[in-house]
């Protein structure tokens, strides 16, 4: 191999990268723009990259309240592969707040209807969904809370599960 073609592979290479960069920003940007008005917290974290969710694995989120007695509607989301074998995901939420009392509580997502049909959006073959778990949720203290998910499914590991998400909304 010659200096020439060095140059021709970095031309090449340097050409992918940039188109895959642009890309991640288009997609990035978009995302962005889908965000709801109203929408003060979202974020969504991998569940595992082998498609199942392990009881083993807790999934933490830290969120920033920057005022006390303010009311939101708090969501999960949750997003699985098509072929997930429940039409119900109970999850157990502790709740931590700034000062460290804990909460602990229980909930049941609804991920199909009783036609077996999937809930929420379809994007190929995955299945984003939303959940609210309190409609009028009003945090005491200002700070960051700690939210631990876990699965309380009787099957370990629960398959074809990608993400699970937490969302605060305001709430006028």
């Amino acid at each position: 191999m010659n200096v020439s073609d060095n140059t021709k592979e970095e031309k090449i290479l340097h050409k992918i990268t940039m188109k895959k960069i642009f890309a991640i920003l288009i997609i990035s940007i978009s995302m962005l723009g889908c965000q709801p008005e109203g929408r003060e917290y979202i974020e969504h974290k991998e569940l595992s990259p082998q498609l199942e969710w392990l009881k083993k694995d807790v999934i933490e989120f830290k969120v920033p309240i920057e005022k006390e007695n303010q009311e939101f509607k708090m969501s999960l989301a949750f997003r699985c592969v098509e072929g997930f074998q429940h039409e119900v995901l109970k999850v157990n939420v502790i709740e931590t707040s700034p000062s460290g009392k804990e909460e602990s509580k229980e909930y049941e997502l609804t991920l199909k209807d009783k036609q077996g049909k999937y809930i929420g959006d379809p994007v190929l073959k995955f299945y984003d969904s939303e959940h609210v778990i309190e409609t009028n949720k009003i945090f005491g203290e200002k700070g960051v809370y700690s939210y631990k998910i876990e699965h309380m499914m009787p099957n370990d590991p629960v398959n074809s599960a990608l993400e699970i998400g937490v969302i605060l909304d305001n709430v006028e």
